[in-house]
């Protein structure tokens, strides 16, 4: 089962050259990690940080739908 990514973080323009399986970070990655840093910046217990970062970035990927 697949999740919702959000498509690239940083897409290339059209007509650029890339190599096939290197297209970079998605936008839920990219979302997760600006969320972890401010939950470490917080005192975050650190085994929470990453269930919590990628909830965060899904939430954020289903508001930009709506």
């Amino acid at each position: 089962m697949s999740k919702e990514t959000g498509g690239p973080a940083f897409p290339l323009p059209l007509g650029s050259e890339t190599v096939e399986g290197q297209e970079g970070m998605t936008l839920r990655d990219y979302f997760a990690a600006k969320a972890m840093q401010g939950m470490l910046a917080s005192g975050v217990p650190s085994g929470e940080i990453p269930i919590y970062a990628y909830e965060i970035a899904e939430a954020m990927i289903a508001a930009r739908g709506q």
